[in-house]
């Protein structure tokens, strides 16, 4: 799941927020932002603003 949160946020190519990348990866928004929660943590991703996440 991680891994699919990642790769959605660089396609993106700007900060997306949980909800959108649920809907791009079609997957529940709660597994997408537990994903978002753990990435954060490992400090793969950062938050340019207030629950907005992209890749570091």
């Amino acid at each position: 799941m991680e891994k699919k949160v990642l790769d959605a946020m660089k396609k993106a190519g700007k900060p997306v927020r949980p909800g959108d990348i649920a809907k791009i990866i079609k997957e529940d928004s709660k597994d997408v932002s537990k994903a978002v929660d753990s990435l954060k943590k490992a400090g793969k991703i950062r938050s340019p603003k207030r629950c907005y996440y992209e890749p570091c």
